[in-house]
């Protein structure tokens, strides 16, 4: 692996057009994917070449991610990523995996809290002696860009559950179950599986809004989309194929520049929460493929219910 001011080498290759939705960019759920990817590379470096084999005797297990969306990957780009330790703990670390165009303008960054577990029980013991002194090699500092802006990154207490959403007015945005192809080595949803689901919820929040500001500004037909620029997922527990899944969402905040939504990724059996999750996007020009600000009449235009106190 070589060695980069940002860690080591874990992940390179490209986008491909099956991997872009009609933004003409790659899905959300693809930064996820490769990360997935890249964290049995810095794994590796940390000395455990097979946390994430079935045979494994321990792995790393996702308790949280945040991440940054920096530069749009548009079909046939080449991407690489590098990961090293922001700091690790007796059984935690937070890590961090970059994610850089070919041309080395950051596409995204990854900040994953981790915990050393078994792979059946996922209880969680310490790094071996070795990993500890790898991890050292690794230290790395968080550059700017890496860091929260829109999104909060403090404990959090979840208090969502299917009777809470109830009682909140929170609709059903998304619903389905998980499959093999859905799952890791282990039998577990992998990751990107939830901003998949949240990325399916689109049509459903966003259908009345978008139909507001095009109503308002005829002009913005075939111009006006959307581009994620933050998310914070906490994991609570983690679905198998089989399990059934049901998303909940609903707007955190809605400005002419930009919207935040919460989803609740709940087990609808149990009523418990596999996942929570926070997205911020930005409007976005099509044509000109920047950033948009809502001109006054049209966000006046524009209607969505607020869902005050909605939390993670």
């Amino acid at each position: 692996m070589s060695q980069t001011p940002f860690g080591v080498e874990i992940w390179r290759g490209g986008v491909t057009p099956w991997q872009c939705d009609e933004m003409g960019h790659m899905n959300v759920q693809f930064y996820l994917a490769i990360a997935t990817e890249g964290m049995a590379g810095l794994a590796a470096a940390l000395g455990l070449p097979h946390a994430y084999s079935p045979g494994a005797s321990s792995t790393i297990l996702a308790r949280e991610h945040h991440v940054r969306f920096l530069k749009e990957a548009r079909p046939g780009v080449g991407l690489v990523m590098t990961g090293g330790v922001l700091s690790i703990g007796e059984s935690d670390a937070v890590l961090l995996q970059l994610l850089f165009h070919a041309s080395g303008e950051p596409a995204a960054a990854i900040t994953t809290r981790v915990v050393h577990v078994t792979p059946g029980e996922l209880k969680a013991f310490p790094w071996t002696r070795s990993t500890l002194s790898l991890a050292e090699g690794l230290m790395i500092d968080a550059p700017d860009y890496a860091k929260p802006r829109g999104v909060s990154t403090a404990p959090v207490v979840t208090g969502a559950s299917l009777k809470a959403a109830e009682a909140l007015g929170l609709p059903v945005t998304a619903a389905g179950s998980l499959g093999p192809a859905d799952c890791d080595a282990f039998g577990r949803m992998r990751p990107e599986q939830v901003l998949a689901r949240i990325y399916s919820t689109v049509g459903h929040v966003f259908s009345k809004s978008q139909a507001q500001a095009l109503a308002a500004a005829p002009e913005l037909k075939g111009r006006l989309g959307g581009a994620a620029v933050e998310y914070r997922a906490i994991y609570h527990a983690w679905g198998k194929a089989g399990d059934r899944l049901q998303m909940r969402s609903g707007h955190r905040a809605l400005t002419p520049k930009s919207r935040s939504l919460v989803h609740w990724l709940l087990d609808p059996t149990s009523g418990r929460p596999w996942v929570t999750a926070e997205i911020v996007s930005l409007f976005l020009d099509l044509q000109e493929r920047r950033s948009l600000t809502m001109p006054e009449a049209v966000f006046a235009a524009m209607s969505v219910d607020l869902v005050p106190g909605l939390e993670l």
